[in-house]
């Protein structure tokens, strides 16, 4: 019989514990949610790239930086196995405000940045020292080259965020 009270016991006496503490320290104005809600609204995003349009670090304040949202997972495949997959995230460099375009054509975009990456894991360019500039800088300028595309001329750089390789 205890056993079936105490749990129930435990319950009401957390809850009361939890409703005592939230009164004894909530803010001494009493003004509880609006504070928080609006401090909360002030804090920038954490998932946004900051843009370069703050100037605070000497940047040039017409550009914007842009996060692909996903990673790009390359199979590197030597006699008809995968023999590794490569994983990058990619952003761009822009002009100011071009965001909103950049996201609407981001599927196209993708998909135009997979057939490169695809055809760049098929000539070898994910073997060996995959990470020397030259090869790096040619993977870059063949992304520009698609993102130019789909985008137009005024897109300036196509930054490598992160690459890495795990081989089986």
């Amino acid at each position: 019989m205890i056993g079936k009270v105490l749990p129930v016991l435990f319950l009401i006496g957390g809850l009361a514990a939890g409703s005592g503490a939230g009164l004894f320290l909530g803010l001494p104005d009493g003004s509880r949610g609006a504070v928080a809600q609006k401090d909360h609204a002030q804090e920038p995003d954490q998932n946004e790239m900051p843009s370069e349009t703050d100037t605070k670090h000497g940047g040039n304040p017409e550009l914007e930086y842009h996060n692909l949202t996903k990673q790009f997972v390359i199979p590197v495949v030597k006699r008809d196995r995968i023999s590794a997959l490569v994983t990058l995230s990619l952003g761009l460099e822009t002009p100011a405000g071009m965001g909103e375009a950049l996201y609407s054509a981001e599927p196209k975009l993708r998909d135009e940045f997979l057939q490169v990456l695809f055809d760049h894991a098929n000539m070898g360019g994910f073997d060996g020292a995959f990470t020397q500039s030259d090869r790096l800088d040619t993977l870059r300028q063949a992304l520009l080259d698609v993102a130019r595309q789909v985008l137009g001329d005024d897109i300036s750089r196509v930054l490598i965020l992160s690459i890495a390789r795990q081989d089986s």
